[in-house]
């Protein structure tokens, strides 16, 4: 079978569904991934059939106006402020995606949220269409509201809130995607948008149980992982990680717009306090390069799957991804919330008992951050994560997702 998968986004956007492609190429399905243009030597590194979608919002990111945006940003607040500069480039991003999707001829679309315009181009090549997610919010229900507003619970109006999350988007853009529909997918206008043939979860059930009141049509699978076992440290990190305890982990993804060097700084600050040791990540532009000592190391970037087993906490920003990566190592996890969904992974962890509440960036201190690396060497926090991380192990995400996209492709036919 043929399926094409589109997603847009940063790395954490991307690189689950090079795990999906992988799993799915390896079971003799045919497979095209579509994402910004800035992923293809990740695709290729994997062997995935890639198609280049124009970079310009991920380059956004990293201008000034992008910055400005996200540092003085909560919730999504961010992403409208971006708005203007996003909305001229919604027609050539339809467009090239269009071409991707229509050149290859799927027999079944999987989408990440994002690509908001899959819907409609399953619909022109009349094929079914699944929504896979990292994180909830796509699906209604009353257990809670969007993870895409700032809040634990909004009680009965829980299931009415996630109608932003499933119906933004395109109402936001209704007017281009009205003119994009008729003039290129050539769908007539009173067209009845089918709606998906199912909704893929990746994250574990054990961080966060399927709601009862949805359907079997909604799967949560479980993470979908992409391992490096290949990877090795050089000798320094070698000999860093060699040279005393466990250090912490530090690292903040892709978050820009940051004082990296006030913030590596603040690190350092708490580590002095607490006697600990720190492994600061700085690929993402957050935290600023420090020179190596025996209390603290900087790496520009290294595979979760192999740095974070050999550290002792973890301290990040809350994305899907990294809150998966340190659960999966059982590892207590404090997070620092900065934009977007991280608020809810943060609440999450902390009701796990995997971490402590989360930390708002705007208020970080030195004396917080200490505060919060001594409360994760409690052992029942330290206990629960371990837990997490047994559970998670067990859990096989891609196989299920595979599985259930298997069986509505036969169903389909």
């Amino acid at each position: 079978m043929r399926f094409a998968i589109e997603t847009l986004g940063t790395r954490g956007d991307v690189q689950p569904y090079i795990a999906l492609a992988m799993g799915m190429m390896a079971r003799g399905h045919e497979v095209q991934l579509a994402a910004p243009v800035q992923f293809a030597g990740m695709a290729a590194e994997h062997g995935i059939p890639f198609a280049g979608l124009p970079g310009e919002f991920l380059a956004l990111l990293d201008t000034p106006e992008g910055k400005a945006a996200i540092a003085g940003g909560k919730g999504f607040s961010a992403g409208f402020k971006l708005l203007k500069h996003w909305r001229p480039l919604m027609m050539r991003l339809l467009e090239e995606e269009w071409r991707a999707v229509r050149s290859f001829q799927p027999d079944v679309l999987v989408y990440h949220p994002k690509s908001f315009g899959s819907p409609d181009m399953a619909a022109a090549l009349g094929v079914p269409h699944v929504l896979a997610s990292p994180i909830p919010g796509f699906t209604p229900t009353d257990a809670f509201p969007s993870p895409m507003l700032p809040f634990a619970s909004l009680g009965p109006f829980n299931k009415m809130s996630h109608a932003l999350a499933i119906h933004g988007a395109r109402l936001l853009f209704a007017k281009d995607l009205k003119a994009w529909r008729a003039t290129t997918l050539g769908l007539p206008q009173k067209t009845v948008r089918k709606p998906a043939a199912g909704t893929l979860y990746a994250y574990s059930p054990a961080v966060l149980p399927k709601p009862s009141d949805w359907s079997p049509e909604a799967l949560v699978t479980g993470y979908w992982f992409l391992d490096s076992p290949d990877w090795q440290p050089d000798a320094a990190l070698e000999s860093f990680l060699k040279a005393g305890p466990p250090p912490v982990y530090f690292g903040f993804g892709s978050v820009p717009g940051i004082d990296r060097a006030a913030m590596a700084g603040m690190i350092l600050e708490a580590l002095e306090m607490t006697g600990k040791r720190g492994l600061m990540a700085g690929g993402g532009g957050a935290i600023g390069k420090v020179d190596a000592s025996a209390r603290a190391f900087f790496l520009t970037s290294a595979p979760h799957d192999r740095l974070l087993p050999r550290t002792s906490a973890a301290v990040h920003h809350g994305g899907a991804g990294t809150t998966a990566a340190s659960l999966r190592a059982g590892l207590p996890t404090q997070i620092v919330l900065f934009f977007g969904d991280q608020p809810f992974w943060g609440r999450r962890v902390a009701a796990l008992g995997a971490g402590p509440a989360p930390l708002d960036r705007s208020t970080l201190s030195a004396g917080r951050l200490a505060k919060a690396l001594a409360a994760l060497d409690a052992a029942a926090m330290r206990a629960r994560a371990a837990e997490l991380g047994t559970a998670i192990a067990m859990d096989r995400g891609i196989e299920a997702a595979t599985s259930f996209l298997e069986r509505l492709s036969i169903t389909s036919r």
